[in-house]
């Protein structure tokens, strides 16, 4: 009997003590990765580690995933299986979810099983989901290639059709193929007419904490942009994407349309041609919430993904760079060789050159850029947080105008900036048939750059390829 007791009191000991020995060995483990990192990067590693306050651990940890290291990758896999703070294992699971790995894949399987928190888990699922229809997809795009050489038109729309379907697929939206089908070119203005329009991007952000209000950036830029309104009016306005965070609107009658849109934007008394960002495909509804809203709204006004349409000198081509379909591609190359107007403006969220946190976009560098180049005059593009004007090339001058709201982000310019500046504020497009000046304002209402562009009258009206 009591060598019983004996041998339950050392098991009892030993079942409390598991715990602390798995805790031991797995702290052992991601010092192990920890000494694997580069030198750069160790530093950075050890903050992750030891920082206690969870906004630094995540900020931290968020750094350290967009490090293009196999090192860096390993370590974080370490944290995530350890770390207890739901908001770092999601970050890590957001910047390495997307990325091709075996061990990434296992990671994704075992949080969306049996994370802590339901939010993760619900994360890593739909990460998780996004990679296998992805895969699935590889055989309708070498299908697509295959029709793209043989040149057989019939087919080449059967699937860009197909594609445009499974852009939704692959996002987990609710968004039928039909609602995606842009409407033919429309006029806003006569062609004489001289324009001054509006440009916002990245600004519904929400007020720290709290995303149903809006935040005091958002609100100082929209409070400039009426100030410059009633001084000397806009024609319209253009918005670049990232409407709303972080995942979008969840419905045409989500009470954040009145605070994060209607208080701020009605004002204005101004159309907003809008554009969708990343996180205006967050939820599964978001996408249908933004196109179905404009029939009730006074400002908002987006009639399908992508579109086109005039005003003035200019034809505007609003695009959808969230994911490009070649549906998309065909129509834009058709839509600027048919434009007769003095000026083509393009816009869109993402950059396709940038010297921000996202830096150039390699997919629109091979897919979207050779459709812009000696066709389109303007590329205006928000996602990074801060205020940039590009080198042009092949005619095609880029301005990124990420300043709306949203948190801005340090820049440090490139062998590619004319001008970089992390700042809140907005641009305007100053067009007649001769130039455009486009200006950065800060919320004071300061000039922070302006640049023109000019076309001698002997250019030809359109320029075709």
């Amino acid at each position: 009997m009591k060598h019983s007791l004996h041998s339950f009191f050392y098991l009892t000991i030993l079942l409390l003590c598991l715990p602390i020995l798995a805790c031991a060995q797995t702290g052992t483990a991601t010092d192990s990765l920890l000494n694997k990192l580069p030198t750069n990067l160790r530093e950075r590693g050890q903050a992750i580690l030891t920082a206690t306050d969870v906004k630094v651990r995540t900020q931290l940890t968020d750094d350290l995933a967009r490090q293009e290291s196999t090192a860096a990758q390993d370590f974080l896999l370490g944290v995530l299986a350890t770390d207890p703070a739901a908001t770092v294992r999601r970050a890590i699971l957001s910047r390495l979810g997307n990325r091709n790995n075996p061990a990434i894949q296992q990671a994704l399987e075992r949080h969306a099983a049996a994370d802590a928190d339901v939010d993760v888990a619900l994360f890593a699922l739909n990460r998780l989901r996004q990679q296998r229809i992805l895969e699935v997809r590889q055989a309708l795009t070498k299908r697509l290639e295959m029709a793209q050489s043989s040149g057989n038109e019939a087919e080449l729309l059967k699937l860009r059709q197909e594609q445009e379907r499974w852009i939704s697929l692959v996002n987990g939206t609710m968004l039928p193929a039909f609602m995606r089908i842009p409407p033919p070119l429309f006029a806003l203005k006569p062609k004489g007419k001289v324009m001054r329009v509006l440009s916002l991007g990245d600004f519904g952000a929400g007020a720290p904490g709290n995303n149903q209000i809006a935040g005091e950036p958002q609100k100082q830029v929209a409070a400039a942009m009426l100030k410059m309104h009633r001084k000397k009016a806009f024609d319209f306005a253009v918005t670049l994407g990232d409407n709303f965070y972080p995942t979008g609107m969840f419905s045409p009658t989500d009470p954040r349309w009145k605070t994060l849109w209607n208080d701020l934007y009605d004002p204005l008394k101004l159309k907003f041609y809008a554009t969708f960002g990343n996180h205006d495909w967050g939820s599964p509804d978001s996408p249908a919430s933004e196109l179905t809203y404009a029939k009730q709204s006074p400002s908002w006004t987006m009639p399908a993904p992508y579109y086109t349409f005039t005003a003035g000198p200019a034809q505007f081509f609003a695009l959808d760079t969230n994911d490009v379909s070649e549906l998309q591609l065909a129509w834009l190359r058709d839509e600027l060789a048919k434009s007769t107007a003095r000026w083509k403006i393009v816009y869109g969220h993402h950059p396709i050159y940038s010297a921000g946190q996202h830096a150039d976009n390699k997919t629109l560098i091979a897919h979207l850029l050779p459709v812009l180049k000696d066709r389109a005059d303007v590329y205006l593009a928000g996602h990074d947080h801060d205020l940039q004007h590009l080198q042009t090339e092949n005619g095609v001058h880029f301005f990124i105008n990420g300043g709306g709201g949203a948190g801005i982000r340090t820049i440090t310019p490139n062998a590619r900036s004319l001008f970089a500046k992390s700042a809140y504020g907005f641009a305007m497009l100053e067009i007649d048939a001769e130039k455009i000046a486009v200006k950065f304002l800060g919320t004071d209402l300061n000039e922070l750059y302006q640049y023109t562009i000019t076309k001698p009258k002997s250019d030809s009206i359109a320029q075709k390829q």
